[in-house]
């Protein structure tokens, strides 16, 4: 086990990587954990509003956020230095992240449906610094030969033709594929490829003659989303809590 850390996590420098991951999560885990106490009402925990300002946690997030990424970078990849900047930075990352659906609408949607984003960011984003970890470089730089890395023509045609990839699936509305598509090539083709999200801009450029390609990409994104929309709401739930449910509107008086 100490070679195996030595050898992958310590001699890389990965250490300060890992601890951000573990702050990253574990901030994000007793974040949600206060809120969903404070919004039950248990617990010793409420709301900071010092003068009636509800001050939100994406504001420590971010001086904290600023404060260890600043850090990292002053102390470079390896000391005690680094290990605490990267901890404090995830910590940061944590709390902004948590409120991402917030800072993107500019409106408390915190227990929302729009607040779900926030939840799948901090999923993504975890998920990413995992791979990272286990060794994906950033459009797969890592699938190239000592050789071709000499080679400046090499590298620059294998980050081209990856970061094409990326837009294609990025335009054709596969987001998610697109995020893991920059460390995980084969991703990325795999949503180039395939048909685009209907409201997608590829969809609406490129699909608006073509009745047959659009009605098989409405009903592939029906089928999809049918089989995967209930599964991903209730891991969203159980990991950030129930949205709140929006009352019907009264129904008209006779």
């Amino acid at each position: 086990m100490g070679h195996w850390w030595h050898e992958n996590i310590t001699e890389p420098g990965k250490l300060p990587l890992l601890l951000a991951l573990a702050a990253f999560v574990l901030t994000f885990a007793i974040t949600r954990t206060i809120t969903r106490m404070i919004r039950a009402g248990k617990g010793p925990f409420r709301n900071i509003t010092p003068g009636g300002v509800h001050i939100h946690h994406v504001v420590p997030g971010v001086v904290l956020s600023v404060t260890g990424g600043f850090g990292a970078v002053a102390s470079g990849r390896q000391g005690v230095a680094a290990g605490i900047f990267a901890v404090v930075f995830g910590v940061g990352a944590g709390l902004v992240l948590d409120e991402f659906a917030l800072i993107l609408h500019l409106d408390d949607v915190y227990w929302t449906e729009e607040g779900r984003q926030s939840v799948e960011v901090v999923v993504l984003t975890a998920a990413l610094v995992l791979l990272v970890l286990a060794g994906f470089s950033p459009l797969g730089v890592d699938d190239v030969s000592d050789e071709e890395q000499q080679g400046r023509f090499g590298v620059i045609t294998t980050y081209a033709v990856n970061f094409g990839f990326v837009l294609i699936s990025l335009f054709k509305g596969k987001t998610r594929m697109a995020v893991l598509g920059t460390l995980v090539p084969f991703v990325a083709l795999v949503g180039a490829l395939r048909l685009a999200r209907p409201t997608s801009p590829w969809a609406r450029r490129f699909y608006r003659h073509r009745h047959r390609a659009r009605s098989r990409a409405m009903l592939r994104a029906y089928h999809h989303d049918v089989r995967w929309a209930g599964p991903r709401r209730k891991f969203q739930d159980l990991i950030g809590g129930t949205p709140d449910r929006v009352p019907p509107p009264p129904a008209p008086r006779p």
